[in-house]
């Protein structure tokens, strides 16, 4: 037996509720924040070694590693990337591509 959809979206509500943006950008830090933790422990790199190849404060850096702060620039986290070897990919996509999937 198939549930057949009734409403609108979980998108669309928070969009008539003007949150949309604010949830998405919380959301995109969050998972920037987890993954750059998860190379820094699989790399066995502490906070102070992280910071010194980031060439920034300790201070900074748990700024970064923090999921609730979404005030950090692109740079800082184009260098935590490069600390653990890897690089940022940022891409625009169709916005309705995201809802033709979810469907």
């Amino acid at each position: 037996m198939s549930k057949k959809h009734i409403g609108s979206s979980f998108e669309d509500f928070l969009r008539k509720e003007g949150t949309f943006e604010e949830i998405t950008t919380k959301a995109i830090k969050r998972v920037l924040a987890w993954q750059i933790a998860a190379e820094m422990k699989a790399k066995g790199i502490t906070k102070l070694e992280m910071a010194k190849r980031m060439g920034t404060s300790r201070s900074q850096l748990d700024r970064l590693l923090d999921p609730d702060n979404d005030k950090v620039l692109l740079e800082t986290v184009q260098r935590a990337a490069a600390a653990v070897g890897k690089r940022v990919s940022i891409s625009l996509e169709d916005a309705k591509a995201s809802v033709k999937q979810a469907a």
